[in-house]
């Protein structure tokens, strides 16, 4: 598991989980049980059990909503989740599509913002990460990091031509070629470009999901679990 520390708010931490920390999504048919102990585990070794983390049931739109608490309700149905003081662990899943990570601070002692939002292209294209920045800035956010996870590359996601085409139409830069010379796009590169376009700061991991086994992909298996963004304030005196 990757972790990190944000440059703007120090006790915001932000971590990508590998397969190592076991599926932690509930709609790929593993057995509901072991996915809440993986959820748990995870829980525990970010020292967060007494705030479980929210999830979000992600459809590829550009909805974003407010954090729900895991015990108040079902998981809202969304691609961005915001979490107004950052005091609620947030976290998206994904299996190629892009997994953003944000921390936002507003000013001098005050309560951060976080928020995490799922871009596979259909999300990207449609604004799911302007939309998501827009609602941490409605919040309050002054200033906005985010941290693009394992994803899978401009090189692997090979895509139809017609595809290709009408995504660069929406998107100028987003075509790619793979390694083997078919037509492909770079997710990850236009995410960045997106958040840099919005005035964010971008920390890249440059993690290919179908390149390191160690991640699942969608790509390499289509029967595999998910990998989750998850940020979180780091309980008082944890590093």
């Amino acid at each position: 598991m990757k972790i990190y520390s944000s440059t703007l708010v120090p006790q915001a931490k932000v971590a990508f989980t590998s397969t190592v920390e076991g599926n932690l999504a509930g709609h790929v048919g593993d057995d509901p049980f072991k996915v809440a102990e993986n959820r748990q585990a995870l829980e525990r070794q970010l020292g967060i059990e007494a705030t479980p983390v929210a999830y979000m049931n992600q459809v590829h739109s550009a909805i974003v909503v407010d954090a729900v608490a895991p015990n108040v309700g079902e998981a809202p149905t969304a691609d961005g989740l915001l979490s107004r003081d950052a005091r609620q662990p947030l976290a998206v899943m994904v299996a190629d599509c892009v997994p953003l990570v944000f921390v936002g601070r507003r000013g001098d002692d005050q309560d951060p913002v976080s928020a995490v939002a799922h871009a596979g292209r259909k999300g990207l294209l449609d604004g799911v990460i302007e939309n998501t920045m827009a609602a941490m800035k409605d919040a309050g956010a002054q200033e906005i990091e985010a941290w693009i996870g394992p994803a899978i590359c401009g090189k692997c996601y090979e895509v139809p031509e017609d595809m290709q085409q009408e995504s660069e139409a929406s998107r100028p830069g987003i075509s790619s070629t793979t390694s083997w010379g078919t037509p492909a796009l770079d997710l990850p590169k236009t995410a960045a470009s997106i958040v840099r376009e919005a005035g964010g700061t971008v920390h890249e991991t440059g993690i290919c999901t179908l390149e390191n086994d160690t991640y699942f992909s969608y790509r390499r298996n289509a029967k595999t679990g998910r990998l989750a963004g998850v940020v979180w304030i780091a309980p008082e005196g944890q590093q």
